[in-house]
């Protein structure tokens, strides 16, 4: 559940050096270079977003919110009930339901997540198409890409749509191999928000009665 959620903060940061299909109007490769261009730019973001997850096979239709701060390598994450906090070298887990916050280094392989890296984690490992007739998501003008990856991963495919007036990413769709689908569409993108040094470290003093494990 976790890597799946990060994803969303993967590509606000945009998804550059991939191998890209090209269209008659503006290519993947150029949607997303200048999506990356612009976001890259923002000193700290802030987002709110609702989270849906289906699998009909599983009987599974549930929706939730969410939002996340962002600057730089340093992220907040709040979605269904957990907390994940990373200053850029420790991520932190928070999950109420066990009383427990697991701790774990900022992992360096393929799937990690650290926003402004990733442009180089993700090279050469996602094939990116326009998706034909699909140009309108929830009234808003949109470009709809399709990834897929080159290697097998968590997830079959994700679907990107960046509203096409802000050239900014609204919602995301993750198919996983399982037949179940996690949408995300951000309701609200806030850029240049102000900071503060503790909004992304974690304090045990805060959490007196959790049990905090070390997975590093």
């Amino acid at each position: 559940m976790n890597k799946i959620a990060l994803i969303i903060l993967v590509f606000v940061f945009g998804t550059n050096n991939l191998v890209f299909a090209q269209s008659k109007e503006k290519s993947s490769s150029e949607i997303l270079q200048e999506v990356t261009s612009k976001t890259k730019a923002y000193q700290s973001i802030r987002l709110k977003f609702t989270y849906k997850m289906e699998n009909p096979e599983a009987n599974i239709n549930e929706t939730t919110q969410g939002e996340a701060m962002v600057s730089g390598d340093k992220y907040q994450l709040k979605v269904a009930g957990q907390t994940v906090i990373s200053d850029g070298k420790t991520v932190w887990t928070i999950i109420p339901d066990a009383a427990e916050v697991q701790v774990n280094d900022v992992a360096a392989g393929s799937d990690a997540f650290t926003p402004t890296k990733m442009l180089s984690l993700y090279s050469d490992e996602f094939k990116s198409k326009l998706i034909p007739k699909v140009n309108e998501l929830n009234g808003r003008n949109v470009y709809a890409l399709e990834l897929t990856p080159n290697k097998k991963k968590s997830f079959d495919k994700v679907n990107l749509f960046i509203d096409k007036n802000k050239m900014q990413l609204y919602s995301i769709v993750i198919f996983d191999q399982d037949g179940g689908t996690y949408t995300y569409t951000i309701t609200t993108f806030e850029t240049d928000v102000k900071v503060n040094p503790g909004d992304f470290g974690f304090k045990a003093t805060d959490y007196p009665d959790y049990e905090v494990i070390d997975m590093r």
